[in-house]
């Protein structure tokens, strides 16, 4: 059994989740397929500015926006790492409040070596992408 520290932790992190896809469910995605970040304040792509070129991670909003709105087909041509990341905060989000409540952890526990692995596959779709619109974009 979890002590009630860990319960709490897995339950904020589960929080945090919430607070994010509902965010992203709230703002309408950009048109262009980036920039929905600056719907929330914040300003445009220093990179975008500096070079006229996209970023790895241009599109992560966007991307986010639409998965947590149903709009999977927007979700992966704005960004198809964003998409697969809202896609496991989705399912990550019953896993914790589930192994919050039960006080162990439910189906599986969190395996640091899958957790690289998932980490470096998200970052080489997001290099991918971004290497296929620097080619094809010009």
């Amino acid at each position: 059994m979890f002590p009630p520290r860990i319960r709490w932790l897995l339950a904020g992190a589960a929080a945090v989740l919430v607070v994010g896809l509902a965010l992203a469910a709230s703002v309408e995605p950009d048109h262009r397929g980036y920039g929905t970040h600056e719907r929330l304040g914040f300003g445009p792509c220093t990179f975008r500015v500096l070079f006229n070129r996209p970023c790895p991670s241009c599109g992560m909003t966007t991307a986010w926006a639409c998965a947590a709105q149903g709009r999977l087909p927007g979700a992966l041509r704005a960004n198809v790492a964003g998409a697969v990341l809202v896609l496991a905060a989705m399912l990550a989000v019953p896993w914790l409040l589930g192994s919050a409540a039960v006080g162990r952890w439910l189906v599986r526990p969190p395996h640091g070596g899958w957790i690289a692995v998932g980490i470096s596959a998200l970052g080489m779709l997001a290099l991918i992408q971004w290497l296929a619109r620097l080619i094809f974009a010009a």
